[in-house]
């Protein structure tokens, strides 16, 4: 690049600076928020549909409480190991493969060095930049190691999601939804409606949420998961119902 053309891109970068601009992106390595979304919204829409299922049925307020309760545990834990022994087993694949790619750079360091040169080829640098680029990242092993990685796995190994952050952020989010539903039993007020009422505000609301973490409409994302949990909610009260009614 020329000084003339450097100068302009320095003065438009001091000039924006100064003007306040800049910008900071949502994390989306799926370390959290992940496990915590869709741990929250299973607890509520398995809840609130088992709900549903059991007053189809004609059930017992009390057989609501205990059922519910039960779900709510065994599907926290459930949902806990689930993500923990998921992401475990993710992150020991990427070691492993990781450990090749160490190997690799290991006895053919100027193979992967070439390699590594296509690839800045390929993003559009010409030969020579493309040589020294690579040449320079070669220099540091972990600097080589990382880009390889990335380049050739698509992940990052030194940024590798927490195992029993995900286990526990899981956990404690399925609790917490698959409560909502059940809050107007265990408070004493025993009707269906007030269980499913609670749990259709609890899903827009937890859409709008999902909406403004991911920058998506906010309005659009609450009456999605109003939709996708209601549609697991209608069939579960109707197979209740036609069980309930069958049995009765």
């Amino acid at each position: 690049m020329s000084e003339e053309t450097r100068e302009p891109i320095h003065a438009v970068g001091a000039a924006a600076l100064a003007a306040g601009w800049s910008h900071r992106h949502r994390d989306v390595s799926g370390g959290w928020l992940r496990p915590t979304v869709f741990g929250a919204v299973d607890g509520l829409v398995t809840n609130a549909s088992l709900i549903a299922g059991l007053g189809g049925g004609g059930v017992q307020a009390h057989t609501v409480v205990i059922t519910g309760v039960a779900a709510l545990v065994a599907g926290a834990f459930s949902m806990g190991t689930g993500e923990y022994i998921s992401v475990t087993n993710q992150n020991e694949l990427v070691h492993a493969e990781v450990a090749v790619e160490a190997a690799m750079l290991a006895r053919f360091p100027a193979a992967e060095q070439a390699e590594l040169a296509e690839t800045f080829r390929g993003y559009g640098a010409d030969p020579d930049t493309a040589a020294r680029m690579a040449a320079a990242v070669s220099r540091d092993p972990d600097t080589a190691l990382r880009v390889h990685t990335r380049e050739e796995l698509g992940v990052d190994p030194f940024e590798l999601p927490s195992a029993v952050l995900a286990g526990i952020s899981s956990l404690i989010a399925f609790s917490l939804g698959a409560l909502v539903p059940l809050l107007p039993y265990l408070l004493g007020f025993s009707h269906l409606a007030a269980a499913l009422g609670i749990a259709a505000v609890a899903l827009v609301v937890g859409g709008i949420v999902v909406g403004r973490l991911t920058g998506r409409p906010l309005l659009r994302s609450g009456l999605r998961q109003l939709a996708l949990g209601a549609v697991a909610v209608g069939v579960t009260f109707a197979v209740g119902s036609l069980i309930g009614g069958q049995l009765h």
